[in-house]
């Protein structure tokens, strides 16, 4: 059986505001790595409200961060080479590595041998769960297992009657993408629900960041004609998204939530919102986008969660690693983790469990996934977080 844990956030008020410039010098320090502004802008954020949290290093405080470039696959010793100089700093006793792009199970191994008093979290893992499992203390990952099944069940529950899902090779061959694609394929023939398979350009190729989204843009008004407007689109890359959006916005069809859920994914870009008055304040970013897509027409037919998956990852593993550290909290307790999830999301529940391989049925207790209810804007919860899914999507294969 798997093991699970399911989590209902306290209503209340953020537990983050503090007071960055003014902080004692720190007994350890934490390094975080996430991607940039132009393909992590959740994962970034999370590192900056950390530092604002708990001082810059350079300042006396306890945070240094630092990003891996945009095309990481054919600059994977930059990303390893980057990670293994935080374990230059004699007091590091943290690495958070948000997301964990290939490379990181190596930097991992590296600082590993030469560091072992450094505890190595890593969030939104992208190698296979053996491996990075075998560098780590622990990995996070979005629940991609459960969710091939509950995201199609929202598309279905949303009105839906065509599924699409939009992604390319190298995110397929990824163990969990793999994996939940095959799984929502799987669910889309038990629901009732056409299941259809496009490919796109990778943003890590030649054709860039701009050139993939350009792709989705042009691409968008040929599907939704194909396949109808009662259909559900859902891409495995944040790229991606925006343009996506934005065609569903103009021209129909429904999206669920992204592959990395959050207000800001996709959604600012697409619908031309501005949200610099209300950063780092995620009810009212909510509020914000959910009045945007009600007046593009978007109501009940858009989702996401009311917190971002990467924003929480990057502050929730941050805190963790410190409360560890600090003996506040175990590396191995499950509770003692979501207790930091719920630290940063009032009023949001989250449902965790360990990664079980499908082949052995064997739990790996240093993977943990996550996920969150999906919000649909204009109409509210849908309920899914609560959805029991049924053991045969566990053992399904990609």
């Amino acid at each position: 059986m798997r093991t699970k844990f399911a989590v209902l956030a306290l209503l209340g008020v953020f537990l983050f505001a503090g007071v960055a410039g003014a902080a004692e010098p720190s007994p350890f320090h934490i390094g975080i790595m996430t991607g940039t502004l132009s393909q992590s802008e959740d994962s970034l954020r999370g590192a900056e409200l950390m530092i604002q949290k708990y001082g810059d290093v350079n300042k006396g405080g306890r945070v240094v961060h630092v990003t891996y470039p945009d095309s990481f696959m054919a600059e994977m010793e930059t990303t390893i080479s980057q990670i293994t100089g935080l374990a230059d700093d004699p007091e590091m006793k943290v690495i958070v590595v948000n997301e964990a792009i290939p490379g990181t199970a190596e930097a991992f191994r590296r600082v590993r041998e030469k560091r072992p008093d450094i505890l190595l979290l890593a969030g939104s893992a992208q190698e296979d769960p053996a491996v990075i499992t075998s560098a780590a203390d622990l990995a996070i990952i979005p629940d991609d297992i459960s969710r091939g099944y509950t995201i199609p069940l929202g598309a279905q529950k949303m009105g839906a009657k065509t599924f699409v899902h939009i992604s390319f090779p190298r995110h397929m061959s990824y163990e969990t993408l793999g994996r939940r694609r095959a799984i929502m394929e799987e669910a889309c023939k038990d629901l009732g629900i056409q299941f259809v398979f496009e490919t796109a350009p990778d943003p890590t190729s030649d054709v860039g960041v701009a050139g993939a989204q350009q792709f989705i843009l042009e691409k968008m008004p040929a599907w939704i004609e194909k396949y109808g407007k009662d259909t559900a689109f859902f891409c495995t890359n944040d790229a991606h998204t925006e343009p996506l959006l934005k065609r569903i916005a103009e021209q129909g069809g429904y999206f669920v939530e992204a592959d990395l859920p959050s207000p800001l994914m996709g959604y600012p870009g697409a619908l031309g919102i501005d949200l610099s008055q209300e950063r780092g304040n995620w009810p009212a970013i909510l509020k914000k986008v959910e009045e945007a897509v009600e007046k593009a027409g978007g109501k009940g037919r858009m989702g996401t969660w009311a917190f971002s998956y990467g924003y929480t990852t990057t502050v929730a593993l941050t805190e963790f690693g410190k409360r560890v550290v600090e003996g506040n909290a175990k590396a191995d307790n499950m509770g003692d983790l979501i207790g930091c999830f719920n630290a940063f999301t009032p009023g949001a529940k989250w449902n965790a469990s360990y990664y079980t391989d499908a082949g052995t049925g064997v739990s790996n207790k240093k993977m943990v996934m996550v996920r969150q209810d999906t919000y649909v804007l204009g109409k509210g919860y849908l309920g899914v977080a609560d959805v029991e899914v049924p053991e045969k999507y566990f053992k399904v294969t990609r």
